[in-house]
């Protein structure tokens, strides 16, 4: 039996990304709020869908997600250092701005 090599391109955990986007509370909200998700997933199919479910759960209406990335060091500032804590415990951390 022929034994299959381990694919490199998978990670050995799920990595935790980091979402950048706009998300609005309802569809009369014309200029939404800044925001960062941060999940930790298997893949950025994965993170976004997430992303997606949480914020709706949250009771946002529409986001637009403009950019997606994995961190792979802590962050020094509040609140992306609890956030990212968060993310490795499983949690969907979601940041607003203004």
């Amino acid at each position: 039996m022929p034994i299959m090599p381990d694919n490199d391109n998978s990670p050995e955990e799920p990595l935790v990304f980091v979402i950048i986007g706009k998300a609005y509370e309802n569809d009369s909200d014309d200029e939404g709020v800044e925001i960062h998700v941060m999940l930790r997933a298997p893949d950025d199919d994965t993170a976004v869908r997430e992303a997606l479910n949480a914020l709706a759960e949250e009771g946002f209406f529409q986001a637009d997600l403009d950019q997606i990335g994995t961190l792979t060091d802590i962050p020094d500032e509040e609140p992306h250092a609890s956030a990212y804590q968060g993310a490795l415990e499983g949690e969907v951390s979601i940041i607003r701005f203004g």
